[in-house]
């Protein structure tokens, strides 16, 4: 697996986002989350408030977003809470980024099950097409990271971009995914052969009246 990279706060990095202000939409998305949670317990609310901050910078950037330190810290304030310990929750989540992504941060699940179904041609596609893992491309568009389980065994082998699933893929499949997303295509997540989510192919074998709708068996119980 790629180790995940960090930026330190560099002055540089300090004097860019030391002074992190959430937005008016966000500001009162943040009061909402905040209010999810008892008097004393605002600490609870560290992992939403990072990954609100984190699509922030993404929305700013025009990428899918990362957490500098200057920001972790402004929020554990706010929180409340030493900075250290917003620190942790940041470094422990590999759904936080604490280096800039590209555009798309396409996330290659390696481990055994996507393993033995083929992650390696998954991952073969995005070399061909000059991703590499650990970096992003030179137009800013793609990042590559290999990662652990992302559960989606029975659909392996899958990837995450971004906030979306692409299962069941193929080198074929997984370079028809990445050249839509170069021409701003939208392609569609879930997966890439003919079946619902991770139903068998050709339907569901067992309880067939509940694909389209609910359904009550009950009457049919003896």
């Amino acid at each position: 697996m790629a180790e995940a990279k960090r930026l330190p706060a560099t002055p540089e990095i300090r004097e860019r986002w030391g002074n992190f202000a959430w937005t008016p939409a966000n500001e009162k998305q943040v009061a909402v989350v905040i209010g999810r949670y008892p008097p004393g317990r605002q600490q609870s609310a560290i992992i939403p408030l990072l990954d609100l901050a984190q699509r922030q910078i993404g929305a700013e950037t025009n990428t899918q977003g990362w957490l500098p330190i200057p920001v972790i810290e402004t929020i554990a304030h706010q929180l409340g809470m030493p900075p250290i310990r917003a620190y942790e929750v940041a470094t422990f989540y590999t759904m936080f980024n604490l280096a800039p992504v590209g555009r798309f941060h396409v996330q290659v699940c390696g481990t055994t099950p996507c393993m033995l179904r083929g992650s390696d041609d998954v991952l073969e596609a995005c070399y061909k097409k000059g991703l590499k893992k650990g970096s992003t491309t030179d137009d800013g568009l793609f990042t590559l990271t290999e990662v652990e389980c992302l559960g989606a065994c029975a659909n392996a082998p899958m990837v995450q971009i971004n906030d979306d699933n692409f299962e069941d893929l193929t080198f074929d499949s997984m370079t028809a995914v990445l050249d839509a997303l170069a021409k701003g295509e939208s392609p569609k997540a879930g997966p890439q052969i003919e079946r619902q989510t991770s139903c068998p192919e050709g339907g569901p074998t067992s309880l067939p009246e509940m694909a389209g709708a609910n359904h009550d068996y009950r009457g049919s119980w003896s």
